[in-house]
């Protein structure tokens, strides 16, 4: 039951990457050849960032997601009160084995049936609306934020930005200050103007320089 009740816990399972993924603004065409290409003088600055981490802590990715889940309560409440009653159903069952007759077990065993089966149908819809909508918000929060630090970037004359978060980044160690995470999400809530929430989850957030380790390879 816990796993179908959490927008929050279905929305770090995996889709997450892919989301920001499509979000970013689609590859350019292949540069021009190179003999026509201008050279590139200089040595390349790199930054790095944890992309998908900057855009589901930005106060505006919070903000939607409480919505999300205020809009999901309903439907999460009517899932616990169901299966509540099919554990009370299981323990009169189980309480009355001795004493009930045959008919009547064999109706209250129809009835826990039909029950468990409309609870994991229920259940398994809510799921499906609820990534399908925290895809879409993470989709639509990260085209922003990709904007927000491309400008950065940019300003910062940083070359190439690595995302860190990506298992397959290649992003072992960082000097301090090309995590550009910490600035582009502060750069992102105060342009959006959109104020922190007075509750989140609890989550690490984005550090500015220091060293960036190698992500995770479990999610």
């Amino acid at each position: 039951m816990k796993r179908l009740l959490s927008v929050a816990c279905m929305l770090a399972s995996g889709m997450g990457a892919a989301a920001v993924a499509q979000a970013a603004p689609a590859k350019p065409a292949d540069p021009a050849p190179a003999e026509t290409a201008a050279p590139i003088t200089g040595a390349t600055k790199i930054a790095v960032i944890n992309f998908e981490a900057v855009v589901q802590q930005t106060n505006e990715f919070q903000r939607d997601i409480a919505d999300l889940q205020k809009k999901y309560q309903p439907r999460v409440d009517t899932l616990k009160t169901l299966n509540t009653q099919i554990e009370t159903l299981k323990k009169q069952l189980q309480d009355s084995s001795a004493t009930i007759s045959d008919t009547d077990r064999t109706a209250k065993m129809r009835e826990i049936d039909d029950k468990s089966k409309d609870l994991q149908r229920q259940g398994d819809d809510l799921k499906s609306d609820e990534q399908e909508a925290g895809q879409e918000t993470l989709q639509q929060v990260g085209q922003k934020v990709f904007d927000i630090m491309s400008d950065y970037a940019k300003g910062q004359g940083f070359n190439l930005v690595l995302d860190a978060g990506q298992q397959n980044s290649g992003v072992v160690w960082a000097t301090p200050g090309v995590d550009i995470s910490k600035p582009v999400l502060d750069a992102y809530n105060a342009k959006s103007g959109i104020p922190a929430p007075t509750s989140v989850p609890s989550a690490p957030a984005p550090r500015a320089g220091g060293a960036t380790s190698k992500p995770s390879t479990t999610h």
